[in-house]
């Protein structure tokens, strides 16, 4: 079967082997330093710089991520370009180096650093999942009474913050021109659900240039790939998936500048520019895009019940989208939903923490009612999330600019929130880079299924439902091929059960 060629080996990503393991029985601790999003203050901003100055340079005094030893694609998909590094910015990078060295020679530790000493955060030696990679914060071996056991000093830890710091952070910006014939020139206070959306997408394009291995570090050139990748996200009509083009692409949808939108909007807005700059082939930044599918109910929604992934649809959307060049494209499978009416539905919360072990996982638009964020991570009952809350200026990345400062983009602070607190409006991503990919997605999804207790997040079939709500269909999945029910409609053994699952879609 044709298809898109990987641009990157990718060993994690290709991995079938899971090493750690997240119970469905129950989710009891935490790793983090902030406690759930908001609106950042002046004296927010000062705490946030002072670790921002001090956090990347201590990654290497610690050691480096237990993922280098798969890490030659990222070495392979490094520019051959090079830059200088300015004297005065090595000089700074080094004194921080050394400011840490001297914290840990006087008894110091990570924990200090990342300012855990706080009271009232607990730091777990539980293992942390992040978009499918299994971070194993206690080791065989470790001693309780050792000074390993503190957690933040661990090889595994380290390892979770330098991916975690990697990801893509687009937060709130001040000072972009004029969306369309409003005089909106920042997002501060309605924008935040476009801000996380925009990173989930980003983060899928880094999938897809670059493989899950990718890690930013500074001590390297920045490869004009990764800004390409910033670029198209740009606070400028001339940026593809700038704010700018998603509110105008999600006109018909409700999205207009100032007023917040919900998640399945957002999905669909999602589709229909990415649609439409698919047509732009010239550009170079969008000749290689991953197309984006919604998995969304029977008749789209309208008679409600879980999102039913037909992988017929999803074949043909890959084709169309293609043209017709190749039978399957990278895809970006966007699922919204809403798991309940004023919080999440308890039953749904061990499922929600199970796609994070999908090497496939791009994590949660979600976050606290009326909050969106980026959640990217859980590690008992906590979620690890991305808060584009904070309010920075504009940035105008160019494509060819490898000198460009791009510490706006990232963030070095850990936070969390309550899995069980997040808004039941919410939408999960998965990103398949060729079609062997997407069966193995199939084929975890469908574990999934069989221990949900009738409730799933969502179902796969082979074709659309037929209509009677009962009837069976086989997945295409080469790796698993039982039966399942459609479950348009959630089990009706009882008005109790019904009365259960608060299933609507926006």
């Amino acid at each position: 079967m044709k298809g898109f060629q990987g641009q990157n080996s990718d060993p994690i990503h290709n991995s079938g082997k899971r090493n750690c393991n997240y119970s469905l029985n129950g989710i009891p601790g935490s790793v983090s330093s902030e406690a759930g999003p908001s609106a950042s203050s002046s004296k927010h901003h000062k705490s946030v710089a002072i670790w921002s100055g001090i956090w990347l340079p201590a990654l290497s005094i610690f050691g480096t991520s237990n993922l280098n030893n798969n890490n030659s694609d990222q070495k392979s998909s490094c520019s051959s370009s090079t830059r200088k590094k300015s004297l005065s910015g090595r000089n700074y990078y080094e004194g921080w180096r050394a400011a840490v060295r001297r914290v840990m020679m006087n008894g110091g530790s990570m924990r200090r650093i990342l300012g855990f000493n706080k009271p009232g955060i607990s730091v777990s030696n539980s293992d942390i999942w992040l978009l499918g990679i299994c971070y194993k914060v206690a080791q065989e071996g470790d001693e309780l009474n050792s000074s390993s056991s503190d957690p933040t000093q661990r090889e595994g830890f380290v390892a979770f913050v330098e991916d975690f710091s990697s990801l893509i952070l687009i937060t709130y910006r001040k000072g972009f021109d004029p969306i369309g014939d409003s005089k909106f020139t920042s997002d501060v206070h309605w924008g935040c659900m476009l801000r996380s959306c925009q990173m989930l997408v980003a983060q899928a394009f880094i999938f897809h240039k670059f493989g899950r291995s990718w890690r930013k570090s500074l001590h390297k050139p920045l490869d004009q790939s990764y800004i390409e990748v910033l670029q198209l996200f740009g606070d400028s009509m001339d940026s593809p998936f700038s704010i700018h083009n998603l509110l105008q692409a999600g006109k018909s949808y409700g999205l207009a500048p100032g007023s917040w939108v919900g998640p399945y909007a957002m999905c669909r807005t999602w589709e229909t520019l990415v649609r439409s700059k698919r047509e732009d082939n010239e550009n170079g930044g969008l000749s290689s895009m991953m197309a984006i599918y919604v998995v969304s109910g029977d008749e789209d929604g309208e008679r409600g019940g879980a999102p039913v992934l037909c992988v017929q649809d999803i074949s043909r959307h890959c084709f169309e989208f293609s043209r017709g060049e190749v039978d399957w494209t990278p895809v970006l499978m966007l699922v919204p939903l809403v798991l309940g009416l004023d919080k999440v539905n308890p039953r749904y919360l061990p499922l929600l923490a199970a796609t994070f072990t999908f090497p496939q996982c791009l994590g949660i638009l979600g976050g606290r009612p009326g909050a969106s964020t980026y959640i990217v991570g859980v590690q008992d009952e906590k979620a690890f999330y991305l808060d584009p809350h904070e309010v920075q200026q504009v940035v105008d990345i160019k494509r060819d600019n490898v000198d460009a400062d791009t510490s706006s983009y990232h963030s070095n602070v850990v936070r969390h929130i309550p899995l069980d607190s997040i808004d039941p409006s919410l939408a999960i991503g998965f990103y398949c880079k060729d079609k062997s990919d997407f069966d193995d997605f199939c084929a975890r999804a469908l574990e999934l299924i069989d221990q949900s207790n009738g409730a799933p997040l969502f179902t796969i079939t082979e074709t659309r439902s037929s209509p009677n709500p009962a009837a069976r269909h086989e997945t295409l999945s080469d790796n698993a091929t039982r039966e399942y029910d459609s479950i348009d409609m959630l089990p009706t053994d009882g008005p109790e059960d019904c009365a259960q699952d608060d299933w609507q879609l926006l």
